[in-house]
């Protein structure tokens, strides 16, 4: 079994979506084994968001990641990384197939409601950011 960090983003949030995407997310065939609500400080977010650092968006996903409670959640599944990127679609909602997170509930590039990570290596370091060893529930 493979794991994989998901956080819904602030606009997640603010537009009473957690339930909807949750659900689409274990329907899926995701499990859920930790999940907390935050309020990241900006520099809390400029460290998840580290490697963006000399990209231009940097500053605009900081300002956005703090700007609001987000959703950490770690799920597990065969190719949970790759599985859960398809599920969530292209960063810019315009882009993202039908049926896919972004496709259904985000509204622009900047604002695309889900974090996945993008390989198993930084889902580690993700999960890692977030959850301690002894946060995360048992499935076996």
């Amino acid at each position: 079994m493979e794991r994989t960090l998901a956080i819904l983003k602030p606009d997640c949030v603010r537009k009473n979506l957690i339930g909807p995407v949750i659900s689409q997310i274990t329907e899926a065939g995701f499990k859920i084994l930790a999940l907390r609500m935050v309020h990241l400080a900006p520099h809390t977010a400029g460290g998840f968001y580290a490697v963006h650092r000399e990209r231009p968006f940097y500053k605009d996903l900081v300002a956005f990641m703090s700007s609001g409670p987000c959703v950490p959640i770690v799920l597990e599944k065969e190719n949970a990384v790759a599985d859960f990127r398809a599920l969530i679609g292209a960063t810019d909602p315009k882009e993202a197939e039908e049926g896919t997170i972004r496709q259904l509930h985000a509204d622009n590039k900047g604002e695309n409601i889900v974090h996945g990570s993008d390989s198993d290596e930084n889902a580690a370091i993700e999960i890692g950011y977030f959850f301690q060893g002894l946060d995360l529930v048992s499935t076996h």
